[in-house]
C-alpha cells in the first residue's frame, strides 16, 4: 500500500492514500501518481494532487450531494482493469472548474475519475452518453 507524506497548512500530513492511474488525466500523460488530499472537514471536497509535480492538483467530489441522479456506467474494459467488480467497489469523483464562488464552480459530468480504492488504482473516463456537460453548475 502507498502512501504519501505532504505538509500541508504547516502540518505535516503522513498516510494520504496514492492514486495509481492507469489512464492519465487528459493533456497530464507523464502524470500518473497522484495523493488523495480531504480538503475539507465532511470529506466532501478533495484533491488529486500530482506526486511528479506538487503544484499540479485537480479539485474533485463525490457527484452524490451534488447530483443525486447522476450515474457512471462504464465499460467491461475499463472495469477489468481497475478490478471492480460492482459499484460497491468504486469511488466516483468529478472533476471541478473552481469560480470565484460555490456558485460559479462547475463539475465535469462527462469524463469523472473512477477509482478502486482496495488496491488504489483509478482512471479519468469518458462516458458515451451525449449530452452530459462538461461544466455543469454545482449549485442548481
Amino acid at each position: 500500500m502507498m502512501t504519501a507524506t505532504r505538509r500541508m497548512a504547516g502540518e505535516t500530513v503522513t498516510d494520504l492514500p496514492v492514486i495509481e492511474l492507469v489512464r492519465p488525466m487528459p493533456g497530464f500523460p507523464q502524470h500518473r501518481r497522484f495523493a488523495l488530499v480531504q480538503l475539507d472537514d465532511d470529506g466532501v471536497l478533495c484533491s488529486l494532487t500530482s506526486l511528479e509535480e506538487p503544484g499540479l492538483r485537480f479539485l474533485v467530489v463525490p457527484p452524490g450531494r451534488f447530483f443525486p441522479d447522476y450515474e457512471a456506467e462504464v465499460s467491461d474494459d475499463v472495469a477489468a482493469e481497475l478490478e471492480i467488480g460492482s459499484a460497491e467497489d468504486a469511488l466516483l469523483l468529478v472533476v471541478l472548474t473552481a469560480g470565484s464562488s460555490l456558485s460559479t464552480t462547475t463539475a465535469n459530468l462527462a469524463a469523472p475519475v473512477l477509482v478502486n480504492p482496495s488496491i488504489r488504482r483509478g482512471a479519468q473516463i469518458v462516458l458515451d452518453r451525449p449530452g452530459l456537460p462538461v461544466a455543469a453548475p454545482l449549485l442548481g
